[in-house]
C-alpha cells in the first residue's frame, strides 16, 4: 500500500474519532430530533379530541367497549353471567378551574409520548449504537422493533385488559351513605398507571438479555430465585392495579410469563456464548 495512502487512512480514523464535545453536540441534535417528533404527534393528538376522548380515553367506561363485548359473548358461551360486566354511565367533574384545558394538554403529552416512542427510542439508539463493537451491533439487531414492539404491547395490554376490569369494579364498588362523584383527573391518573407501567414491564425481556449478555444474570440464577420472584411480581400487579384479586391475576399471570420467557432468553444468550468460545478456543 502507498504512504500516502497510509497517511490519508490515519487522518480518516483520526477525524473518526469524536470528541467529548462533538459526541454532546451528537446527542443535542439526536434530542432535538426526538422532542420535535414529540411535539408534532402532541400537537396533532390535540387537534384530535373528540376522537380522542370519546373513543380512546373514555372507551374502557363504556359498555360497548371491545373488551366487555368479547368477555359478555365469551359467558353467553359458557353460561356464565359474571363475565358480562356492566358499566353504568359516569358524569366526570372537574372541580378546578381551567382543569379541563389543563387535562386535555396533559392527555396529548401521553398519548404523544406513547405514539412517538419507537422514533424517540431510534433516536437515542441511533446515538449510541456508534459507541458498541460490531459483534455488540450484530447481537443488538433489531433493539429498536423489539423494544418498541414490547412497550406497546404493553400498553395494549393494560388498556384494553386491566383497564376495563379496573373501571368495572372501582365504578360499581359502592359503600353506604357514599354517592361517587368521579373526578376525570383522577381517571386519567389511573388509565395512566394501568398503560404505561405495563409497556415498561414488558421491556423485561430485553433488560434480560443484556444483562446476560454481560455477565450480570443468568439463567441459573432466575431459576434459583424463581420463588422470590413471583412474590415480587405479584407485589408489582397489586401497585399498578386497583385492589381487584381478578385484575390482579390478569397481570400476574402475563409478567409470570414475560419471567419465563426471560429464562428462555437468557439460556438462549448463554449457549451462544458457549458456542463463541468454544470456537475460540479450537482457533487457539
Amino acid at each position: 500500500m502507498p504512504l500516502d495512502q497510509v497517511d490519508v487512512d490515519k487522518l480518516a480514523a483520526q477525524e473518526a474519532e469524536m470528541s467529548f464535545l462533538d459526541h454532546l453536540e451528537a446527542l443535542r441534535w439526536h434530542l432535538v430530533r426526538a422532542v420535535i417528533a414529540l411535539v408534532v404527534v402532541t400537537i396533532v393528538v390535540f387537534l384530535a379530541k373528540d376522537f380522542v376522548f370519546n373513543t380512546i380515553i373514555f372507551g374502557p367506561t363504556k359498555q360497548d367497549f371491545v373488551t366487555f363485548r368479547v368477555f359478555c359473548r365469551l359467558g353467553a358461551l359458557l353460561g356464565s353471567e359474571s363475565l358480562c360486566m356492566q358499566v353504568d354511565p359516569i358524569k366526570w367533574i372537574t372541580p378546578v378551574f381551567g382543569e379541563t384545558f389543563i387535562i386535555h394538554m396533559r392527555v396529548s403529552f401521553i398519548l404523544g409520548f406513547v405514539v412517538a416512542f419507537p422514533y424517540i427510542f431510534w433516536e437515542i439508539w441511533r446515538f449510541v449504537r456508534p459507541a458498541l463493537y460490531d459483534v455488540e451491533q450484530r447481537a443488538a439487531r433489531g433493539t429498536v422493533f423489539v423494544c418498541s414492539s414490547l412497550f406497546l404491547l404493553g400498553i395494549a395490554f393494560g388498556y384494553y385488559l386491566i383497564a376495563p376490569f379496573a373501571v368495572s369494579f372501582l365504578v360499581n364498588y359502592e359503600l353506604p351513605g357514599v354517592e361517587p362523584q368521579p373526578a376525570l383527573s383522577s381517571y386519567i391518573t389511573y388509565l395512566s398507571l394501568f398503560t404505561i407501567p405495563s409497556g415498561v414491564v414488558f421491556e423485561l425481556p430485553v433488560l434480560v438479555y443484556f444483562l446476560t449478555r454481560v455477565g450480570l444474570l443468568s439463567s441459573a440464577l432466575m431459576k434459583e430465585y424463581r420463588r422470590h420472584a413471583v412474590v415480587v411480581l405479584m407485589l408489582v400487579s397489586a401497585i399498578v392495579t386497583p385492589p381487584d384479586p381478578l385484575t390482579l391475576v390478569m397481570l400476574g399471570l402475563p409478567l409470570y410469563a414475560l419471567y419465563e420467557v426471560s429464562i428462555l432468553i437468557a439460556q438462549r444468550v448463554e449457549r451462544q456464548q458457549a458456542a463463541a468460545a468454544r470456537d475460540l478456543a479450537k482457533l487457539n
